[in-house]
C-alpha cells in the first residue's frame, strides 16, 4: 500500500521549534515533488513549503519565509519541515503531500499524509 506517514506534531510555546517528518511507504520519493500544507477550521488549505519535481526549486509561503525549512532525505525516503520561531498563527493541522509531477503549491498531489496537529500556545 502506497502511503505517507507523518509524525512530529505537538504543542509548543511561541518562539519554539518543531520538526515534522513524512515517510514514504510502498514507493520511492526520490524524484517526487513534495509539499507541506496546513489548514485551520474555516480557512482554505494553504501550501506552506514545496520542492519541485522538475528542478528542485523550493517555494515558501511568505508568512513562513526565514522560519521554516523543507528538506528531504532520499536515503530515508523521508522529507521534513523544520519550523522555528513558531507563532500563534502557525497553529494548524499540517499535511504532507507528494506527487511525481508536482512542481509547486498549485499542483495536484496524489499522495497525502494523515495530518498532524501543531499547536502554538503559551
Amino acid at each position: 500500500q502506497l502511503q505517507l506517514v507523518e509524525s512530529g506534531g505537538g504543542l509548543v510555546q511561541p518562539g519554539g521549534s518543531l520538526t515534522l517528518s513524512c515517510a514514504g511507504s510502498g514507493f520511492t520519493l526520490d524524484s517526487y515533488g513534495i509539499s507541506w500544507f496546513r489548514q485551520t477550521p474555516g480557512k482554505e488549505r494553504e501550501a506552506v513549503a514545496c520542492i519541485s519535481s522538475a528542478d528542485g526549486r523550493i517555494y515558501y509561503v511568505d508568512s513562513v519565509k526565514g522560519r521554516f525549512t523543507i528538506s528531504r532525505d532520499n536515503a530515508r525516503n523521508t522529507f521534513y519541515l523544520q519550523m522555528n520561531s513558531l507563532k500563534f498563527e502557525d497553529t494548524a493541522v499540517y499535511y504532507c503531500a507528494a506527487d511525481p509531477w508536482a512542481t509547486g503549491p498549485f499542483s495536484d498531489y496524489d499522495y497525502w499524509g494523515q495530518g498532524t496537529q501543531v499547536t502554538v500556545s503559551s
